[in-house]
């Protein structure tokens, strides 16, 4: 991270994942969840679904559906929030390429 003093306040620059810029563990997997659950929510807005309509659809149950609106996903895994996704008319598709670095990483893009 850069870090740059402005007005006597450091401010950082973000790596582009604010869980590991917190030192959260496992940053990626949370990073992965929290755009699916942004596009699940995306989802029902546009359609105008209920928490229970979604949920039925979505093959949950609507106090998940409820706890997933609220920010807590730890009860999903990354695998049913992406059936949840395909659920709701939506195609994920996923890449695999060699990393330029000794690791790779993972990486959410959303059209």
């Amino acid at each position: 991270m850069k870090t740059q003093l402005f007005e006597g306040v450091e401010i950082h620059r973000s790596s582009g994942n604010v869980f590991a810029d917190l030192g959260l563990p496992d940053a990626e997997e949370l990073q992965i969840k929290t755009g699916l659950v942004m596009q699940i929510r995306k989802a029902m807005r546009s359609r105008g679904l209920t928490q229970q309509e979604a949920a039925k659809r979505m093959g949950i149950t609507q106090p998940k559906v409820s706890d997933m609106m609220r920010g807590d996903f730890s009860n999903l895994s990354e695998r049913k929030l992406m059936d949840c996704l395909t659920r709701m008319g939506f195609d994920i598709e996923i890449s695999i390429r060699p990393s330029h670095s000794e690791f790779g990483h993972l990486m959410l893009a959303t059209v």
